[in-house]
């Protein structure tokens, strides 16, 4: 069994940055690639970024240049950086493992963390 939990989220003007932190639980992180997922009301739920166990990375093009995702393989937790954000970032922000990869695609595991709400607003 693997536990998710976020943190970091809450309120930024555009232009701002937050940090975001899952901390999982249980040794087999380090087995796992990771992600992160967002849902606004109202919409599909949609990949963000993806860590592999050795690092390599993957985003959204809505994203890239702005966010940046990292893993600590000995603290359990992954991160993703948010910076320039943007009105259209506001969503729920989920952590997600174990995250596919299968012909050109990517596809969240079974475990997912709670949550936690971005919004970005003047």
């Amino acid at each position: 069994q693997v536990q998710l939990v976020e943190s970091g989220g809450g309120l930024v003007q555009p232009g701002g940055s937050l940090r975001l932190s899952c901390a999982a639980s249980g040794s087999i992180f380090s087995w796992y690639a990771m992600g992160w997922y967002r849902q606004d009301p109202g919409k599909q739920r949609e990949l963000v970024a993806t860590i592999t166990t050795e690092g390599n990375t993957n985003y959204a093009d809505s994203v890239k240049g702005r966010f940046t995702i990292s893993r600590d393989n000995v603290k359990n937790t992954i991160y993703l950086q948010m910076n320039s954000l943007k009105p259209e970032d506001t969503a729920v922000y989920y952590c997600n493992a174990p995250v596919g990869y299968y012909e050109g695609d990517y596809y969240p595991g079974n475990y997912w963390g709670q949550g936690t709400q971005v919004a970005v607003s003047a």
